[in-house]
């Protein structure tokens, strides 16, 4: 028998490349129909549990494949009602997967990478560090035990998960083919079924990667801005200085534009006091953005140990919001949710073993400047 580690996840296998599985096991490509429902639809883990299909399948998927998602290692309720998980992949590294609860709606916020490479300075997040990207599997395992949690879907309080925004831990287009391939997983009929309305990347702007994003979906997409100009992008998000506010707009557009239907991006925006949240900010921001449609999203900082960083009273959050709606923009403010629990926007963390030894350098700033 093939031993463990060597048997084929079929959890992270959109439909084409589990039919083209099967096809390499000399079976009928319709198998991959019936394998994803079990898998995406009924929560199956074991191929035993698939009686529609042979004894002898059953044995031989047994011999070759596995169904294996992570490790719930922390499950737990906000006061609020948002859920945040805590997952255990390979190597002993975890990482955060948090439900949003609002009426009849609940959005789960999916990671993509263990810690993240880019280092924004507003996010917790950054500071521990990256140590990997997270497989197919562990990306759309992540959607599999937050859907098993409410199974089955039964009139009550909890809900089925009706929203997916790639914004967890990590850049989402940094780990490109896994990612696309676990957002196919969500909008599959056969799987989750989720409209590609409801199903949102949130990118830092990798200029290169949105243009190539463009060719193989059409899901939401939300850009992580937070500053109305390049100079002071550049000290809050790294990235800038090699795609500035120009490109990441000018591909913003593209993308759009390659939609079949009229859709509007999403622009992130934490409003971080004495940094980015003065009225000229705003109507610097409403200039910038006067030739995208969009819809901006205000996000009140959330702080936490490794930042200098305050939130910003309510008041000038609300001034803020209103010169956008004043120069004619959807402008929203996001409500802090599961801060209690650290499952607040830029709070997640995880664990993560730092190949970058980011993590241990802010430790010894701290230590050094405490």
């Amino acid at each position: 028998m093939t031993a463990a580690a060597e048997k084929t996840n079929l959890l992270g296998m959109p439909k084409a490349k589990l039919e083209a599985f099967f096809e390499s096991l000399g079976e009928k490509r319709f198998r991959a129909t019936q394998v994803l429902q079990w898998i995406h639809q009924r929560g199956a883990d074991d191929f035993d549990q698939m009686t529609n299909m042979s004894k002898a399948l059953r044995e031989k998927l047994n011999e070759v494949a596995e169904i294996r998602g992570p490790e719930v290692v922390y499950d737990e309720m906000s006061n609020d009602g948002t859920r945040k998980w805590v997952m255990r992949m390979d190597n002993g590294n975890n990482v955060e997967t948090v439900l949003i609860p609002d009426g009849e709606r609940g959005t789960l916020c999916v990671s993509s990478q263990i810690g993240c490479s880019l280092d924004c300075t507003f996010c917790s997040t950054g500071k521990r560090g990256f140590n990997r990207n997270l497989t197919a599997a562990e990306v759309i395992g992540q959607v599999w035990v937050a859907r098993k949690a409410f199974m089955p879907f039964e009139p009550g309080p909890d809900r089925p998960i009706t929203n997916v925004v790639m914004m967890g831990m990590g850049e989402p287009l940094l780990n490109f083919d896994n990612v696309v391939d676990a957002m196919n997983l969500m909008m599959e009929d056969l799987a989750y079924g989720i409209s590609k309305r409801r199903v949102t990347l949130s990118t830092s702007g990798v200029v290169p990667a949105i243009d190539r994003l463009a060719e193989v979906t059409d899901v939401s997409l939300a850009i992580s801005l937070h500053a109305p100009n390049d100079e002071l992008r550049n000290k809050l998000v790294p990235l800038n200085k090699k795609y500035p506010i120009a490109e990441l707009l000018a591909a913003t557009k593209r993308y759009f534009a390659r939609l079949p239907e009229k859709r509007k991006a999403t622009i992130e925006y934490t409003v971080i006091e004495g940094m980015n949240d003065q009225p000229e900010h705003a109507r610097e921001l409403a200039e910038l953005l006067r030739d995208l449609p969009c819809k901006i999203n205000l996000i009140p900082f959330n702080p936490f140990p490794e930042s200098d960083f305050r939130r910003p009273s309510m008041n000038a959050t609300r001034r803020f919001q209103a010169v956008l709606n004043e120069a004619g923009y959807v402008a929203t403010i996001r409500t802090t949710r599961g801060d209690d629990i650290d499952a607040a926007c830029g709070q997640l963390v995880g664990k993560v073993e730092d190949r970058t030894r980011r993590s241990q350098r802010y430790i010894q700033v701290q230590q050094v400047n405490p």
